[in-house]
């Protein structure tokens, strides 16, 4: 496993570029960057430099962004985990819509039998005038989902205080580290306060296999990333359609992973329900 180099600066390593859409007329009023990934690969990297990436805006220059909060040293076979996440409302609200670029990303290059994984995600929360009132929620735990975890023994995340009503529709966003394609047995499913329990599934991540390396959003690539893989190698960042768990309203959801046989990392659930007025 090599760096990817999409800005051709001599002077940085591990630069990769993504799309942010904000829609024309809204406001940002959120904005947290995740990155993270496997230490313990051929090429040793210094866990001090976890906390610290370079951004670079649409058009812009690099700035150095320092971390707020670093989770790190989640253990597995041939893993050495870390997630690290920042603030960076001021700096999108600025920069806007367009290609937006991370370099510096402390993962390790070389050989390992779980493999040279990592990335990055830019979650956005943005206020539209148009748009109908919705409610939303941002877990950001970085927990290891172990091997083989069952419906009982499964990481679970509770969503409180909703209020979605019956028929409502909604979104939920994870960021998930070391799930392997082709390697089944890790899902997600979604369970109302009512009982009623859904399978989060699409075309590209299916439900027995959701952390599959993908970067998606309901079930396609509808953004530009550079480079541009279909299989992210131990990366997933998806955006999944929500609508099926609300059909019945929902006060509260419980979303339980369940863990593929050699175990994963969970980094973020955000999730989105409409709201009542």
């Amino acid at each position: 496993m090599f760096y990817s180099e999409v800005d051709k600066d001599p002077d940085t390593y591990n630069s990769t570029r993504a799309e942010l859409k904000v829609p024309r007329g809204a406001r940002v009023s959120y904005a947290r960057l995740y990155w993270g990934g496997n230490l313990r690969v051929g090429e040793q990297k210094p866990p001090e430099d976890n906390g610290r990436v370079l951004v670079a805006e649409p058009g812009g220059a690099y700035k150095e962004v320092l971390a707020d909060t670093v989770v790190g040293h989640r253990t597995d076979a041939g893993s050495d985990a870390y997630q690290a996440s920042a603030d960076v409302t001021p700096l999108v609200r600025r920069g806007g819509a367009g290609m937006w670029t991370v370099a510096q990303l402390n993962i390790a290059m070389g050989h390992s039998p779980v493999g040279a994984w990592g990335g990055w995600t830019l979650v956005v929360a943005y206020e539209h005038p148009q748009e109908p009132l919705r409610r939303i929620s941002l877990w950001d735990g970085f927990e290891q989902v172990a091997a083989g975890a069952g419906e009982a023994g499964g990481q679970t995340v509770r969503i409180e205080g909703l209020g979605a009503p019956a028929g409502s529709r909604g979104k939920a966003g994870l960021v998930a580290y070391d799930g392997d394609r082709g390697t089944l047995g890790d899902s997600l499913t979604v369970t109302a306060d009512s009982g009623r329990r859904v399978s989060v599934s699409d075309g590209e991540n299916p439900f027995n296999d959701v952390s599959n390396s993908t970067i998606t959003e309901f079930g396609s690539s509808a953004f530009v990333r550079q480079p541009e893989h279909q299989n992210n190698l131990g990366y997933d960042a998806d955006v999944f359609d929500l609508s099926p768990a609300l059909s019945g309203g929902a006060r509260s959801l419980n979303f339980t992973f369940t863990g593929e046989n050699q175990g994963q990392f969970l980094g973020v659930l955000f999730v989105q329900t409409d709201a009542r007025r």
